[in-house]
């Protein structure tokens, strides 16, 4: 199964940005233990990240007829981006998404998500390893 995941706007900050809420790890290093999750799931990935709304709706629109399933985290456009929400819908691939704090126990705008609606699924507050259960989880969407 081919899986893209996709980091929206400000991840490529994890490591320094708010540790309190999103641990230490860097995306470098938060990637690289995807990566071995997706092997030992015989998962084939490619991992990207965006900082700018057109470049997440690209990635979903480049997806068709490559990819099986998506993985997002489309970090605060999970609040507002019907764009974002559009392109999954109008690509037809199966998508969790995914975030790395409990959005729910945050300000009362994150406990909202405009593509929650169009996705499978949502995993929350497991910080990094919100990645890991979805990649588990796509084995629920293969029927397995």
């Amino acid at each position: 199964m081919n899986v893209l995941v996709i980091h929206g706007p400000n991840l490529n900050l994890l490591g320094t940005r708010e540790p309190s809420i999103y641990g230490n790890l860097t995306l470098a290093e938060i990637d690289a233990r995807i990566a071995h999750e997706a092997e030992l799931l015989r998962l084939h990935i490619r991992v990207v990240q965006h900082n700018t709304e057109g470049g997440i709706i690209q990635e979903i629109h480049d997806a068709r007829g490559r990819t099986e399933a998506i993985v997002i985290n489309a970090g605060a456009y999970t609040h507002y981006s019907y764009a974002i929400r559009d392109a999954i819908k109008a690509v037809g691939i199966p998508t969790i998404e995914v975030h790395m704090s409990n959005v729910y126990a945050r300000e009362d705008f994150r406990g909202h998500s405009v593509i929650a609606d169009v996705c499978k699924g949502t995993i929350s507050g497991f910080g990094w390893e919100s990645y890991c259960i979805a990649l588990r989880a796509l084995g629920a969407l293969r029927g397995e």
